[in-house]
């Protein structure tokens, strides 16, 4: 049995963030805590979060001697298992920062890469991952050579990690070729079954992890789709025919994005994105209770950039508006209003507003508004296809 594992089989972790001249300490607060929900979400325990001020990262170990020190003394009075870093690390700070504190060091990347290894279900998808597992692990094998003793799982070393730890570069290059290999077949494949689809309206449905698509899928579509309160709930691309009124099309569940996305995931789950490159219609989903909900549309529209997916017709469906709470502000608290403060009302008004397409404002799990969005939906998805189909008298 690992060393490194609790009695009760769920690992101990601490976080790691630091301040710099890009994010400042509140922006660093809230991202690792987003790290704290990946790091339950693979199975650890987050017991506490160290953040540093540095202008530029300690080349040999990232963070300061002092804060180290300080992580090292903790480490060792509270048996913790796993260092895990909100950034990605050099294989040498891997390297030198295991050294110091004797314990498992993950970055972010590693962390995404093992959640995505657990949720993998289809063999499409455990493709995928598998090789983005290896292009991660390849720069970083002298460093998996260090302890192969302790080897025996845990989060991080699940994969290639902990099956293919003997081999050398040139066999895991060899790997990474067959399984690019494999997924180009897998995309032929893929692209085959799109194509036989015919020539019905598509609509996906995009954005950040855990933001009720799944669960807006399940309602729209009356299926049994996988959804759960945890970061990655669907990795694989479901598509289900839809009928609102007398009018079909196809609507389909992605992944989620989500800060920092490792671009060896994003290049190995290209297939897996092509349904939005080849979809008429983006449904948007946002998380409106969620206090970072700005910048994660943000890096939502960003990653859309990224993959050439960013000119198809885009509606911002709002979800969560039943979890949806705001601070008001005392009549003599002279302070500037921050987001914090606004009504759902006046959000609606400011999005409204600004956005050149209609907003929708939802709630999935308490079914509120979605006459209003599949009224959305058959008008958008019907100027689409009268033009496909412009005898379907049926329609009008």
């Amino acid at each position: 049995m690992n060393a490194y594992i609790t009695k009760t089989g769920q690992e101990k972790a601490i976080l790691i963030g630091v301040v710099n001249n890009y994010n400042n300490e509140k922006t660093v607060n809230d991202y690792l805590k987003e790290l704290a929900f990946l790091t339950e979400t693979a199975g650890a325990l987050p017991l506490k979060q160290y953040v540093q001020k540095l202008d530029i990262p300690n080349p040999r170990t990232f963070i300061g001697a002092g804060k180290l020190e300080e992580i090292r003394y903790f480490v060792k009075t509270h048996d913790v298992d796993i260092a895990i870093f909100d950034d990605d690390l050099s294989p040498s700070q891997l390297r030198n920062i295991e050294s110091k504190l004797n314990i498992r060091i993950l970055d972010r990347t590693n962390l995404i890469l093992d959640i995505f290894a657990r949720r993998a279900k289809t063999a499409h998808a455990k493709t995928q991952v598998e090789l983005a597992q290896y292009q991660y692990l390849l720069p970083r094998l002298t460093r998996m050579w260090t302890h192969l003793e302790r080897q025996k799982g845990g989060i991080g070393l699940r994969g290639p990690g902990e099956t293919e730890i003997e081999t050398d570069r040139r066999i895991i290059r060899d790997k990474i070729a067959k399984l690019k290999s494999d997924l180009i077949k897998i995309d032929k494949q893929k692209s085959t079954q799109r194509k036989n689809r015919g020539k019905l309206v598509r609509v996906s449905m995009v954005g950040y992890t855990n933001v009720g698509k799944s669960t807006l899928m399940n309602l729209l579509s009356k299926s049994e789709v996988f959804a759960e309160n945890k970061l990655f709930a669907t990795l694989d691309t479901t598509v289900r025919k839809v009928v609102i009124g007398n009018l079909p099309f196809l609507l389909s569940d992605t992944v989620g994005f989500i800060r920092k996305l490792p671009h060896h995931l994003v290049e190995s789950f290209k297939s897996t994105l092509d349904e939005l490159r080849e979809s008429d219609i983006l449904l948007h989903i946002v998380d409106i209770s969620h206090p970072n909900f700005e910048e994660q549309i943000n890096i939502v529209n960003q990653t859309l950039y990224e993959i050439s997916a960013n000119n198809k017709p885009t509606y911002l469906i709002f979800n969560k508006i039943d979890a949806y709470s705001y601070i008001r502000k005392d009549e003599d608290d002279l302070t500037p209003r921050t987001k914090e403060n606004y009504t759902l009302g006046e959000l609606k008004n400011t999005w409204m507003a600004k956005n050149n397409s209609p907003s929708i404002f939802i709630s999935a799990t308490k079914k509120e508004n979605i006459d209003e969005l599949k009224e959305l939906l058959y008008n958008e998805v019907k100027k689409i296809h009268i033009t496909r189909y412009p005898y379907d008298d049926f329609l009008y």
